[in-house]
């Protein structure tokens, strides 16, 4: 899940809860959202990120993943 506002710069921040998992799977659930966004970083527009992971991620594969989350950005109007 991706929350954006607007915002003169860029700021981001990821969380996870404990419905995703121990300690290790919310650490690498959290890896996982970074590395997509800075892969995205160039192509989006100046604003406030917030990136959540949910329960599914772990069971979906790094391609699913970056289509779900482009899908996102198109859908909030946050690309360039």
């Amino acid at each position: 899940m991706v929350f954006y506002k607007t915002s003169d710069e860029k700021k981001v921040g990821f969380t996870a809860g404990k419905k995703v998992g121990n300690a290790v799977l919310r650490n690498r659930a959290k890896r996982r959202l970074r590395a997509l966004f800075a892969e995205s970083e160039q192509r989006l527009k100046d604003g406030i990120y917030v990136f959540v992971a949910k329960n599914g991620l772990k069971d979906m594969s790094y391609k699913q993943l970056k289509s779900s989350l482009s899908w996102s950005f198109k859908r909030l109007d946050c690309l360039k």
